[in-house]
């Protein structure tokens, strides 16, 4: 905890690479939320040198070794509850009715930060294969008494 603020690193859709810039991008992070797509363990595993990472489960994640990762995910950080899946179309819930600050997913390729119903849905983009002539990038999000600051990160 920073100045009583946290600092939550979000990725998504690394296709099996971790580039050394969303490396460095996350290494102020107390977690790290890893969005879907990851493709292969190695890039867990790299995160995780950094700091706690909580997955979830993409679409083109398969094998022996995405069985502990979810579908989808909850956390409760620095008084703010966010939840987390893959492809936001397969939102099931309310989250501002479930007490929910924030939705983070992946899947599109495309950065995206909106806010609906004083929840902000969080698309981090891809660290690895952007499209639409986006660069590749994350997003650091900044929980500072309950309040989510959300940054993108371009990963020249």
């Amino acid at each position: 905890m920073h100045n009583n603020s946290l600092i939550v690193g979000i990725i998504s859709d690394t296709h099996g690479a971790l580039p050394s810039s969303a490396s460095r991008a996350l290494s102020c992070a107390d977690l790290i939320i890893h969005a879907g797509d990851i493709d292969k363990p190695a890039v867990l595993d790299n995160l995780q040198k950094i700091a706690p990472v909580f997955p979830v489960k993409g679409n083109m994640d398969n094998g022996k070794w995405t069985v502990k990762i979810p579908d989808t995910a909850v956390i409760n950080k620095g008084g703010v509850l966010l939840y987390v899946l893959h492809n936001v179309s397969n939102l099931d819930l309310d989250p501002a009715a479930s007490g929910f600050s924030a939705v983070i997913s992946g899947h599109t390729h495309r950065p995206l930060i909106e806010e609906h119903d004083g929840v902000l849905f969080i698309n981090p983009g891809s660290a690895a294969q952007p499209r639409s002539n986006y660069p590749p990038s994350i997003v650091l999000l900044k929980i500072k008494d309950k309040n989510l600051e959300p940054r993108f990160v371009s990963l020249k």
